[in-house]
């Protein structure tokens, strides 16, 4: 999905993934079916949890930048979530195999991000409320 061509005299390399995400509205929700099943395998296969969490940011990502139009076409030629994504399968993919740190450090870091994001949306909505509810009150 990611790196099957080369584009002639260059190292660049890209797949289906940015190809079929061309596709207006269904394209980016095609290739990330495809990644969802790859996170369905690895449950199945027992790889830890936190680096399964790590296989779904990944896969969010790519997503989240695919809905940018174009733009997310382009970025879907630089992340690469699918590789990355086979690459944490292939390494976690024998039991007992225990996640590194940088699995951690990714799903922590993520979790603080999206937290903090959540923090300012919800006070955002409480500052807009006071301001339109102030001349009731």
């Amino acid at each position: 999905m990611d790196s099957a061509y080369r584009v002639p005299g260059t190292a660049i390399r890209f797949g289906w993934d940015p190809i079929i995400g061309f596709i207006p509205g269904i394209g980016d929700a095609a290739t990330s079916s495809l990644a969802v099943a790859m996170l369905y395998h690895a449950y199945r296969l027992g790889v830890p949890r936190v680096v399964l969490g790590r296989m779904a940011l990944n896969t969010l990502v790519d997503l989240a930048a695919g809905l940018v139009p174009f733009a997310g076409d382009v970025a879907d030629l630089a992340w690469k979530s699918n590789a990355r994504n086979l690459a944490l399968l292939e390494r976690h993919q024998r039991p007992g195999v225990k996640p590194s740190s940088g699995d951690w450090a990714v799903v922590l870091l993520a979790m603080v991000v999206i937290l903090g994001v959540l923090a300012l949306v919800l006070l955002s909505v409480a500052m807009m409320a006071y301001t339109v509810l102030r001349p009731f009150l």
